[in-house]
C-alpha cells in the first residue's frame, strides 16, 4: 500500500508516478494507466479555482484522501488529494487496466436484463477506459468522498509502479481553461487509456 508520504509531494510528480501502480477497491483492482494533475493555485481547471468547498476540503483533509465529485450530473470522478509538498492539488484517475474482479466490473458497467442471442461480452479495454467508466466499474460513488486511502489495503493505491511501463506526458483533455498544461500522464501504447496520446506527447 502506498504510504501517505507518497501523496505529500506535488500533484504533477504524483500523477506521473501513479501510472503503473495499482488501485485496489474491495474485490476489484486495476493498473493505473492514465492520470491528470490539477494544482490548487493558478490552475483554472481545478475545483479549487472556483469552488470554496474544494478549498475547504484541501484545508480539512490529509494527503491521500479521496475527492469524489459528480461531473455534469452524469458520472462520479475519483481523485486523490495531494498535500504537503511544493504545491497542493489533486490527481484524477482517468483509466485503469483491470487486473482483478473483472466479472464484477463487467456486471456494473454493462448490466443486462436478458442477454441477446449470440451477444459477445464487451472487451476488457472497455471497462475502465475513462474516469466515469472506472468509477462505475469499481462501484465508487459520492459516499466514498473523503475516504482515507492510506489506512485500508482494500481501498488504496498499491505499488511500486510496474517498471515495464513507459510513461508519456500529454495535454489534459475535456477542459477549456488551462488546457495547455501537459499534465496528463499515460502508459505508452496501452489500449486501456481513455484517449490515445497525441503527437505532442513526450516521454517522461
Amino acid at each position: 500500500m502506498l504510504p501517505r508520504t507518497f501523496f505529500q509531494r506535488d500533484p504533477i510528480t504524483c500523477a506521473r508516478e501513479l501510472v503503473g501502480c495499482e488501485l485496489v477497491w474491495d474485490s476489484c483492482a486495476g493498473l493505473i494507466v492514465e492520470t491528470e494533475a490539477y494544482t490548487a493555485t493558478g490552475d483554472e481547471a481545478a475545483h479549487t479555482f472556483v469552488r470554496p468547498s474544494a478549498r475547504a476540503f484541501v484545508a480539512k483533509h490529509e494527503a491521500g484522501t479521496a475527492y469524489v465529485y459528480f461531473n455534469y450530473g452524469m458520472y462520479w470522478l475519483f481523485n486523490v488529494l495531494i498535500k504537503g509538498g511544493r504545491e497542493d492539488g489533486f490527481v484524477l484517475i482517468r483509466a485503469l487496466q483491470p487486473t482483478r474482479g473483472i466479472p464484477a466490473m463487467r456486471r456494473r458497467r454493462f448490466p443486462v436484463k436478458k442477454a441477446a442471442p449470440n451477444a459477445r461480452p464487451k472487451p476488457p479495454e472497455a471497462l475502465c477506459s475513462g474516469p466515469g467508466k472506472l468509477t462505475i466499474a469499481l462501484g465508487i460513488g459520492g459516499e466514498h468522498h473523503g475516504t482515507d486511502l492510506c489506512t485500508r489495503p482494500s481501498n488504496a493505491f498499491h505499488g511500486p509502479a510496474d517498471p515495464a511501463i513507459r510513461r508519456l506526458s500529454d495535454l489534459r483533455i475535456g477542459i477549456t481553461k488551462s488546457a495547455d498544461y501537459p499534465w496528463r500522464f499515460l502508459a505508452a501504447e496501452n489500449p486501456f487509456v481513455s484517449v490515445k496520446a497525441s503527437s505532442s506527447a513526450v516521454a517522461c
